[in-house]
């Protein structure tokens, strides 16, 4: 009788050792999964709907877009406690402002400037439009999210208020936004990790200078021609392998899609300007002499 107690007794806390290491790994598990999943998280800025000609300082402050202020404070503050890491556009339209140089521009170099400066992976622009009539207020809230670095669409909302016989708009945006945010953020959720997952697209294009004395016929040191050179590097250094040639001559090659990593190894986001300066690097440690130009998600590159 005592043996059978003492192996029911070990069997017991044998169950119970079991339960507490599942536990323990469950949570372990979970954390991690927290953890990996949080570095995939966009960081955000919400700026304000400006139409053409607007300039986009003078849109957020102006006295009659209170309820604009608030709907793009608010839409911040959903972001927020969604666990999404955003930036204070108001800071940094501040930081541009101080320019000078930049303030004497058009809007949409100011709207370009502001974006660069964030840092963001994602601009949402907000629109609140109001509406009055004898049957009462409502606030319409207009909800854009870009890909900062592509300009991509990721997610697209549009929300209205019921009719109030009221003047405090700025609690109709606030109410507005909340009809919405969460499956907004999770539409840009999913979309920014297909980017992560996918990498982003830049086209290349490659060319010679008209006064050029090769093109890609060019024979090379190791018995290749030189566009086939070019296509092996594209290759390897493309994300995945993922790249398109559109088509090439003699004297052109078109990639139109060369898929670059969102992140760099740091963290930091991977830039057109990174690729393009390794392209070069390449070219020109094949005796080329090689020019570069960078226009937003497109690589220029010229062999004189």
């Amino acid at each position: 009788m005592a043996s059978a107690n003492i192996t029911l007794t070990y069997y017991t806390n044998m169950k119970i050792f079991q339960v507490i290491i599942f536990s323990i790994l469950f949570q372990t598990i979970g954390v991690q999964s927290v953890i990996g999943q949080s570095t995939l998280n966009p960081t955000i800025m919400v700026i304000p709907f400006a139409k053409e000609g607007q300039q986009l300082r003078t849109v957020y402050e102006k006295d009659e877009m209170l309820n604009l202020r608030v709907a793009v404070t608010k839409a911040k503050e959903a972001f927020d406690k969604e666990g999404i890491q955003t930036i204070d556009f108001r800071a940094k339209i501040k930081q541009v402002k101080m320019d000078d140089n930049v303030m004497a521009g058009n809007q949409s170099s100011i709207k370009q400037r502001v974006i660069e400066l964030s840092g963001a992976d994602v601009y949402v622009e907000i629109e609140a439009a109001v509406t009055e009539d004898p049957d009462g207020s409502s606030v319409t809230v207009r909800a854009n999210a870009y890909d900062a670095f592509s300009g991509q669409t990721l997610a697209s909302e549009v929300a209205t208020t019921k009719k109030y016989y009221t003047f405090n708009f700025e609690r109709l945006s606030q109410k507005a936004i909340s009809f919405f945010i969460k499956d907004f953020t999770k539409n840009i959720q999913k979309k920014f990790n297909a980017t992560i997952k996918e990498g982003r697209v830049i086209v290349v294009n490659i060319g010679f200078d008209e006064n050029a004395e090769i093109d890609f016929d060019k024979e090379m040191k190791d018995g290749s021609l030189l566009a086939d050179l070019v296509e092996d590097w594209i290759e390897k250094n493309s994300f995945n392998s993922l790249y398109h040639l559109q088509g090439v001559t003699s004297t052109k090659m078109i990639f139109d899609e060369v898929r670059i990593p969102v992140k760099e190894e740091s963290g930091r986001n991977f830039r057109v300007t990174k690729f393009a300066a390794k392209l070069r690097s390449f070219l020109k440690s094949q005796g080329l002499d090689v020019t570069r130009d960078v226009v937003g998600t497109k690589v220029y590159i010229t062999i004189n």
